[in-house]
């Protein structure tokens, strides 16, 4: 149902302070022993070097936030001793105050072949190996050159599973950077409700959840707005659409705080929901309370989406990803990327470990008339799983 008591866009952004500038980085020691982890696992399965490309995955391991170019710039792992930090030569001063864990940089110009200049560096290490891994994130326009100057010299994979074995694994800093970027987020969502009327058009909602994440002092990285049978849709319809009363309504946003991200979709009914509403809402509310029971430490990802899904299947809808039903799997595990590792899928069979951060959001689809999805995110702690954010009661109370 709607708010109880309306309160205007305007006045929720007047009442939102910055909360994110109190929020401190992770450290030098914690990203040295990021490093150290990674070099651990290179020395076991006998890499001698990851490279990383303008990814986040580099701003993990080193410290260093880099756009994307068409120029070469990144980072050279050893499996044992200091990066190598790769830049064009003109950038050199930027990149140095840049740095966080200290190495060399290494400098290309503009006429120079920086494929050239990574290969020989690499295979020049005096660090043991015989791999070569790839952040799974480098262009195929650094990748393929870089490996054509390595030749026969060296072995190349991709650096996915190395990568992910330290990701998917938060540190309790990391869970309270999450945790805070979370309950701003439930904050922004909150005031959606609140500010709904008759009239309002997505757009002028995706607009304010970016001006109140900006109020907040995080960085808006998306928003999505659904009203009426577009909420069928998981993502959406490439359309604006205006709000009327018996709409359902679906809102999806997101954020972060030094890299570290929130999530969450809540799916209510603008005025009085009709009992068909209520039906739809209740048989989500139940996959999702499955799938946060079937989040036990050491049980495989893929359980989770199963005991999601059978909720639905036994109620006649599915089977499988078919519509009406669930299209898409139950979850995606969220840190420094919206969506990384571990992804709550069948087949998945990584085993749920302390630490481990994903969505709990089985959407239930009903194309040509609504959907309704409820997306909470869960970390593993020692005893079990635990929601960031208080999930939606029901579809009068979607925020207690």
């Amino acid at each position: 149902m709607s708010a109880p008591v309306y309160k205007s866009f305007e006045q929720s952004l007047a009442e939102f302070d910055n909360i994110a500038a109190a929020v401190a980085p992770i450290s030098v020691e914690e990203l040295q022993s990021r490093i150290a982890k990674l070099q651990g696992l290179m020395r076991e399965t006998d890499v001698k070097a990851v490279y990383l490309d303008t990814s986040t995955s580099l701003t993990y391991f080193t410290g260093m936030t880099l756009g994307a170019s068409e120029r070469l710039h990144g980072a050279i792992i050893p499996s044992t001793g200091a990066p190598i930090y790769i830049s064009p030569a003109f950038e050199e001063p930027k990149t140095v105050t840049l740095v966080r864990i200290e190495g060399e940089i290494a400098t290309w110009e503009e006429h120079e072949d920086p494929a050239l200049l990574v290969a020989n560096l690499i295979c020049g290490l005096p660090a043991e190996g015989q791999v070569l891994a790839f952040d799974p994130a480098t262009p195929f326009m650094f990748s393929s050159p870089i490996t054509a100057h390595i030749g026969a010299r060296l072995k190349i994979i991709g650096a996915s599973d190395l990568i992910a074995a330290c990701r998917q694994i938060k540190s309790a800093t990391e869970i309270a950077i999450i945790q805070t970027a979370m309950t701003a987020s439930l904050r922004v969502h909150k005031a959606v409700w609140e500010g709904l009327y008759e009239g309002v058009s997505t757009t002028e909602v995706t607009d304010f959840i970016a001006a109140a994440h900006q109020k907040l002092g995080m960085r808006h990285v998306f928003a999505a707005a659904q009203f009426g049978e577009a909420t069928a849709y998981p993502h959406g319809v490439p359309y604006a659409q205006t709000l009327n009363k018996g709409d359902m309504v679906l809102i999806d946003l997101g954020a972060h705080i030094h890299r570290y991200c929130s999530d969450i979709t809540r799916t209510y009914v603008f005025g009085e929901a009709t009992e068909r509403q209520r039906e739809l809402w209740n048989m989500e509310k139940k996959a999702h309370r499955a799938a946060f029971e079937a989040a036990q430490l050491g049980s495989p990802c893929e359980d989770v989406d199963a005991a999601a899904r059978k909720v639905l299947t036994d109620a006649g809808y599915g089977p499988d990803y078919q519509v009406p039903g669930l299209p898409h799997r139950t979850g995606h595990g969220l840190g420094m990327d919206l969506h990384e590792n571990p992804f709550i899928v069948r087949g998945n069979k990584t085993r749920l470990q302390p630490g481990m951060v994903f969505s709990d959001e089985p959407m239930l689809c009903v194309y040509g008339e609504c959907g309704v999805r409820l997306e909470d995110i869960i970390y593993m702690s020692e005893e079990g799983p635990v929601f960031f954010t208080e999930p939606a009661h029901s579809i009068d109370r979607p925020f207690g």
